[in-house]
């Protein structure tokens, strides 16, 4: 497996671009996430703070994951 210096730029773009999507999706995410009922109690709110905690690792993960292997594979195919 051949790694090429213009397939890393493009992950390190697109890593960059992961991250902006995680920030402007992380509020659409955690208004829809809160919306169902407003827990009551502290044991619900910190059940739910525990649940969106879970929510959110994942989308910066598939985001920034997802965005690096695209820009690695354009920079691999744009760069030669």
């Amino acid at each position: 497996m051949e790694l090429s210096l213009t397939g890393w730029l493009g992950a390190l773009a697109g890593t960059v671009v992961g991250v902006a999507v995680y920030a402007v999706m992380l509020p659409w995410v955690r208004s829809r996430f809160g919306r169902p009922g407003k827990p009551q109690s502290l044991e619900d709110r910190d059940a739910l703070e525990r649940q969106f905690s879970v929510v959110r690792r994942t989308a910066l993960a598939a985001a920034i994951l997802g965005c690096a292997a695209i820009g690695y594979w354009l920079g691999k195919a744009l760069g030669g």
